[in-house]
């Protein structure tokens, strides 16, 4: 045990009773205490059936933020997050790390990994500049594009050249716009060394550092892989599941309190972004097509984003450069800034574009150029392959509104089934109680079906037990006759086989009960949930007639 384990006491044992109740109570519950060569570091890492359900859809882009393991904070508290499809921050696991050295960061990597069902690494990761965390990266996810924390460099960068920012005001403005606006690789390289030059900085060992290290941080250097930033320059946006929930005073006794008060405020948060998506309409502001059919696609807040880009198209023209076949290559640029246009090459028999900006493939969200040149080209409607389907109404569905069939058979772990039937179970049921809550009738309906689906899966539970034990029966190993029987049945097993056996079958079916008890208790909260709305729709429908009496 080390130091800082020492310091917070029973504080760690508050923990893992929290995270061994949590896995007796949902099977979809996984955490992991690493253990090396039996000598136990006490890192420990865990993450509930959401959010292993979460990266199956939004796993695409990760942040691993490790900040909260600075001398300042009380806990070393570690997270997993990335973005969902309202772009607000998505959890895919904890972590206390007490040990920072690289075999540990790998054995949290390959743990998570793990914990997400072994599915498919993450195209990018975002991390802190601890070389430790890039060595680890390098080893557990070597596909996976890395990059290095821009806020946090940003922020480092302000502390080191205080002495700068005093005497030079205006060099931090200039500073950020060098990294954020730059739009190619050259533009970025020459401001770059004009700044230094204007400020006397070029032989600064500390922008030395960083300047050698900007193609893992400058965005103009990334824009070719996908990491989710769409609505802000500020890398800080992923690393906000906790902000407000856990901080430098924040006690090991009270993280887990904070940590489940956050899951509870983002899950509302999200429910409520769902309800907004499907049941407002937003406002339009061209005669498009095209931008009804995303209105109707993508989330409120992704789709506000593409109107932004397809209203921008009004002012960046499109004008032809060369022609040659399939190939047609257009420059767009803004009225009066010609010298900024971008190269878009558009090939007409397969409707599909490249812009030189790079937005679609850093975003995931097409750009204005692109949308200029289709403008040009009378493509009313956006073609499938620019609709990403994590940023649309319908990304936690398989196809259209079921989960996907192949889910079920990813594990061939028993444990792993159950999680993914339970986590698909759960999805199915809050789209349940969103489509049963909009209406009376709905909702009566769907409370019947509940009613006759939790009947149906007491029945299968019994049928299950009494499966079980006529199958014991065959094979002579019936739990429920005495040890004379026993022996008829099968006098080549000695009496301790034989209670052995009875002892595993009596484990085998009590198991079968709890799992039976999850899915009921889980129906059961879906019913009092449509209860609640039940309530809240009656009260809005007697409002609504007391107002109109008056």
């Amino acid at each position: 045990m080390n130091s800082r384990q020492r310091i917070l006491g029973g504080g760690v044992q508050h923990v893992l009773d929290y995270l061994r109740r949590m896995q007796a109570e949902s099977p979809g519950f996984f955490y992991a205490v690493q253990d090396d060569n039996g000598c136990s570091n006490g890192n420990i890492f865990w993450a509930d059936a959401s959010a292993r359900m979460n990266y199956h859809y939004f796993g695409d882009s990760i942040n691993f933020d490790t900040c909260y393991r600075a001398n300042c904070y009380s806990v070393p508290f570690a997270t997993f997050t990335g973005l969902n499809h309202h772009a607000q921050p998505v959890l895919f696991g904890c972590a206390l790390l007490f040990n920072g050295s690289e075999t540990s960061l790998v054995w949290l990597l390959q743990t998570w990994l793990q914990a997400m069902s072994g599915q498919k690494p993450p195209v990018s990761i975002t991390t802190d500049t601890d070389h430790l965390i890039q060595m680890a990266v390098t080893h557990v996810l070597p596909e996976t594009r890395h990059r290095l924390c821009k806020w946090s460099i940003l922020r480092e960068t302000k502390e080191k050249l205080t002495h700068v920012c005093q005497t030079h005001p205006t060099f931090e403005i200039e500073f950020i716009k060098c990294i954020n606006e730059a739009e190619t690789i050259e533009e970025f390289e020459s401001q770059w060394k004009a700044l230094l030059q204007r400020y006397y900085l070029l032989d600064n060992d500390y922008l030395q550092s960083i300047y050698s290290a900007s193609r893992h941080w400058v965005p103009v250097f990334m824009r070719d892989t996908f990491f989710g930033d769409f609505l802000s320059d500020d890398d800080e946006d992923k690393n906000s599941f906790f902000n407000g929930f856990v901080d430098a005073s924040t006690s090991i006794q009270l993280l887990i309190k904070h940590y489940e008060k956050a899951l509870t405020i983002w899950h509302e948060k999200e429910l409520k972004a769902d309800f907004d998506s499907t049941n407002t309409t937003p406002v339009l502001k061209t005669p498009s097509p095209m931008e009804k059919q995303a209105a109707n696609l993508y989330t409120r807040k992704v789709f506000m984003k593409f109107q932004e880009e397809l209203v921008e198209t009004l002012a960046n023209p499109a004008t032809k450069i060369d022609d040659s076949g399939a190939i047609t290559t257009y420059h767009v640029a803004k009225f009066g800034e010609e010298h900024k246009a971008h190269t878009v090459r558009f090939n007409t028999f397969e409707l599909t574009a490249n812009c030189s900006c790079l937005m679609f493939e850093f975003s995931g969200i097409i750009c204005r150029h692109v949308l200029s040149v289709f403008r040009a080209k009378n493509v009313l409607t956006l073609p499938s392959q620019y609709i990403l389907k994590r940023w649309t109404r319908n990304a936690k569905t398989g196809g259209g509104s079921t989960i996907e069939e192949h889910r079920l058979e990813l594990p061939s772990n028993s444990q792993e089934s159950l999680t993914i039937r339970h986590n698909s179970l759960r999805q199915e049921a809050i789209k349940f109680v969103e489509e049963g809550a909009k209406s009376i009738h709905s909702y009566n309906v769907a409370v019947n079906a509940l009613k006759e689906a939790a009947k149906k899966v007491a029945a299968a539970k019994k049928k299950n037990a009494d499966k079980t034990l006529v199958n014991n029966m065959v094979n002579g190993r019936n739990q429920g006759v005495d040890e004379g029987d026993i022996d008829q049945a099968d006098s080549g097993q000695s009496k301790e086989e034989k209670e052995q056996k009875i002892r595993e079958l009596t484990a085998e079916l009590d198991c079968i009960n709890q799992q039976s008890e999850v899915y009921r208790s889980n129906l059961l909260a879906v019913l009092k949930d449509m209860e609640e709305q039940k309530l809240k729709l009656s009260v809005k429908v007697q409002n609504a007639r007391l107002s109109l009496k008056e």
